[in-house]
């Protein structure tokens, strides 16, 4: 069976039951085809580094870094840290998520911990606890931005109060 027929997932949840009209509208939505499969009922522990599209209906604890798409389905239950372009959570989440691209939490999502990411979707019904940061994708992060003040060596200090020390 091809990687992308498991049929776990709704047509708009990215996951495609082979038919060509699927095809067409999954892809568009970054998503397509998996590259990897955790079912329900298996567990795993460590540092999962990826890629292309990855699905967990399972338990994971640890770390995930991903270069493309985590989709958490609703069976799914993470404990880890989370960094990955696209996160899409359909299941149960304990810890950061930070994202390049875009977050979605489905209806039957439930996540503890905080979001980065510039994009993020939450339907009527997921449950969420913990701080947003929305910054555009381009947007620096705090410590690149304080290393490339300290490089540039043209930033004038200032007080407390932010009045400039000269006046």
């Amino acid at each position: 069976m091809a990687i992308s027929g498991f049929g776990r997932g709704k047509v708009g949840e990215g996951i495609s039951d082979g038919s060509a009209s699927h095809r067409s509208s999954t892809s568009a939505s970054g998503f397509g085809g998996l590259s990897a499969f955790i079912d329900q009922g298996s567990e795993f522990e460590g540092k999962l580094s990826f890629k292309d599209t990855v699905r967990i209906d399972g338990l994971f604890r640890g770390e995930i870094s991903s270069q493309n798409t985590l989709v958490v389905g609703e069976s799914g239950q993470i404990e880890a840290s989370i960094r990955s372009t696209v996160v899409v959570v359909s299941g149960s989440v304990v810890g950061d998520i930070e994202a390049t691209g875009q977050v979605t939490l489905h209806k039957t999502a439930r996540v503890e911990g905080n979001l980065s990411a510039p994009s993020v979707v939450i339907e009527e019904g997921a449950v969420f606890n913990g701080h947003l940061a929305m910054k555009a994708a381009s947007e620096p992060t705090a410590q690149q931005a304080v290393v490339r003040k300290e490089s540039s060596g043209d930033a004038k200090p200032r007080t407390s109060q932010g009045s400039d020390p000269s006046v």
